[in-house]
């Protein structure tokens, strides 16, 4: 299974990652910004995004076929990044994080991020309104973690 949490710079992806890793033994988390620092990657354009996001698509694919569990904490602002995503893996559960108010990171926000539509299996959380330990919860609820 591989579980994306994607949204905005700053929306708590890499915090609800890191707990969510600490709470199930065997979960592997590929972070966005990690895989800039690995693969030097700082083309911030589109495509220079749709590349970074694609590499750990396919890197999360080949551990999950391999038989691991994946948390993928990136940004993933484009539908056709997360289709491309969905093509490679049928057992993908995408968590949607947003926030409200100001946070520091916003001048990093992707002006063109598509907003996922209905037509897309997305669990949507406003980490503004919930603790780390409510969107746990749900996230584990929705991705079926829960014992």
């Amino acid at each position: 299974m591989i579980i994306v949490l994607f949204g905005q710079p700053n929306s708590g992806k890499s915090t609800i990652a890191n707990e969510l890793i600490s709470d199930h033994i065997g979960l592997i988390n590929i972070d966005g910004d990690k895989m800039r620092e690995l693969f030097s990657n700082k083309d911030y354009s589109r495509e220079g995004r749709i590349k970074n996001l694609n590499r750990a698509s396919d890197i999360a694919v080949f551990l999950d076929n391999l038989g691991d569990d994946v948390v993928l904490s990136l940004v993933y602002p484009y539908k056709e990044s997360r289709d491309y995503l969905n093509s490679l893996c049928k057992d993908v559960k995408w968590i949607h994080l947003t926030y409200e108010g100001a946070r520091g990171r916003e001048n990093y926000h992707v002006s063109d991020f598509d907003v996922p539509g209905e037509d897309e299996n997305v669990l949507n959380i406003n980490t503004s309104k919930s603790s780390v330990t409510d969107c746990l919860h749900e996230i584990k609820k929705y991705a079926k973690l829960l014992s």
